[in-house]
């Protein structure tokens, strides 16, 4: 099993968006590379505390790649917005990856610079290594599937038929 953290706006939807993926394992949400030491959801809405809006993708690396892991992301944000994705604006709502292991580096390097090609500003996607995670309360942990109906800016016919669990 590997895990990578993702940052693509409001947690809850980019959550939904890879718990649909075959190969991931497990997701968590969470707040990433903040100085607060066990943030609160309302601390970070405040953008005093630095953190990001994320998710830990646990995967199966033979089923579905790191690459396979960053085409989603770039799928489901716009990659030239900078603290806003969709409706959703501030720091918190900035868009990055965040690695643990050294090796995804090179990984998502060429990956980005094959994505940058693409577009004559430069990507807004933050890479760096993963210094803080704080696993977010347990009411945003699966929020759209215990509220179905809740806000989500993500649009979920992205992921093709043959990429679903």
């Amino acid at each position: 099993m590997r895990s990578i953290v993702v940052a693509g706006g409001c947690f809850w939807g980019v959550e939904e968006y890879y718990k649909r993926l075959k190969g991931v394992i497990s997701t968590k949400v969470g707040y990433a590379q903040g100085f607060t030491e066990e943030p609160s959801y309302e601390a970070v809405c405040t953008m005093e505390t630095d953190h990001a809006e994320v998710v830990e993708v646990t995967y199966d690396a033979n089923i579905i790649t790191l690459e396979n892991i960053l085409e989603h992301l770039f799928r489901m944000i716009d990659p030239l917005s900078l603290n806003q994705q969709g409706g959703d604006v501030g720091t918190q709502y900035r868009t990055g990856v965040y690695y643990s292991d050294p090796q995804d580096l090179p990984i998502i390097k060429a990956f980005f610079a094959q994505e940058q090609q693409a577009y004559s500003a430069p990507i807004a996607v933050e890479v760096e290594p993963l210094k803080t995670f704080w696993q977010a309360e347990e009411m945003h942990q699966d929020y759209l599937a215990k509220n179905p109906r809740g806000y989500c800016h993500i649009n979920f016919a992205l992921i093709k038929p043959r990429e679903l669990k």
